[in-house]
């Protein structure tokens, strides 16, 4: 039973100096990712640098500076439970579709009824019920992730359309509102940062720190190696994607208390931006590797993009552009950073 976890550990460069196969001391295993995340610190600081040159009235402003971590906030509580997911070896393409329907089924006027508590609720509980048929689908069901998801997409959009009508459902519950009013900013910092702050830790922690991290690692890596070594494979992938609903949930929330309203256009492509902002990030496609440091980077990278070309008055063409030639030089440096360990 040793000799599977052996062959597995050389996979997991989150714990790289870890890995009895490298010599100790030489920390080759993790320079290409700690190269990564200097190299994705020194965009973020050359972007805000032409943000302050381009446009330095409004770019450094409190106000605006508070807008991009906002609109961070959402997209990254996604990026979080998507790099799990894509650390397992798995895909989750429903996460934005999940968004619009918990944010719908949270904003209906039955469940305002109950208030702020109801409205969180439903809004967690449905981003989780997603997440479970994904997982059960995928893990007990041997759907392929991206055929599972990708009817997840299809059917959570058709039944937030359903229920809206294609109408938005305007939030009246004055608490939740109040949660998005500059009143109630903490030392200036809105609370859905301080919301996206804390699931951010919490996910470090989770994938460096824990048994469960371990694992999620093990099977991106090697599935049979982890099944093998004693790990409940078909479980743990289940987990993981009720990880990721819980994720949408809590963005779906989020969403609500920033917008106000629910739609069933929310959470529109974000599956694509939280699957770059990982890769960029330093977490592998193919699975095996993760870093929800890099990820949290990669979002805060896209989202100062777009608010530089919003303040520009670019065309949004442009701005797609410039996102996917940024996707081609991180998958680019990761090849080569794969190589390099080889």
């Amino acid at each position: 039973m040793t000799q599977p976890v052996t062959a597995a550990q050389p996979e997991t460069p989150t714990f790289a100096s870890k890995s009895p196969g490298k010599q100790p001391g030489s920390g080759r295993p993790g320079l290409p990712w700690d190269v990564r995340t200097l190299s994705l610190l020194g965009v973020l600081a050359v972007l805000v640098a032409v943000g302050g040159i381009t446009a330095p009235d409004e770019f450094l402003s409190t106000s605006n500076l508070q807008l991009v971590l906002t609109q961070a906030s959402v997209i990254g509580v996604v990026t979080v439970g998507m790099t799990f997911v894509i650390t397992s070896g798995g895909i989750d393409l429903s996460v934005g579709a999940m968004v619009a329907l918990s944010s719908v089924w949270a904003t209906t006027v039955a469940t305002q009824e109950f208030g702020f508590a109801g409205i969180l609720f439903t809004a967690v509980i449905v981003g989780v019920g997603c997440g479970l048929v994904n997982g059960l689908l995928i893990a007990y069901g041997r759907m392929v992730p991206f055929i599972a998801t990708l009817a997840m997409l299809a059917s959570a959009r058709g039944l937030a359309l359903q229920i809206t009508d294609g109408s938005t459902q305007i939030v009246s519950v004055e608490s939740v509102l109040e949660l998005g009013a500059r009143d109630s900013y903490v030392l200036g910092i809105p609370p859905l940062v301080l919301i996206f702050a804390a699931v951010t830790v919490i996910g470090w922690l989770l994938l460096n720190r824990t048994t469960f991290g371990r694992r999620t690692v093990a099977v991106g890596g090697n599935a049979e190696a982890a099944r093998l070594a004693g790990i409940d494979v078909r479980r743990q992938r289940l987990y993981l994607y009720l990880l990721s609903g819980l994720c949408c949930g809590i963005a779906a929330f989020m969403l609500i208390v920033l917008a106000g309203s629910g739609q069933n256009t929310n959470g529109n492509l974000y599956e694509l931006d939280a699957i770059a902002a990982a890769i960029i990030g330093g977490t592998l496609l193919s699975g095996g590797r993760g870093t929800i440091v890099g990820s949290v980077l990669g979002v805060l990278v896209f989202t100062t993009i777009t608010n530089i070309f919003a303040l520009n008055n670019l065309e949004t063409a442009v701005q797609q552009i410039a996102k996917g030639a940024i996707i081609v030089a991180a998958v680019l440096v990761q090849r080569r950073s794969l190589h390099g360990d080889t």
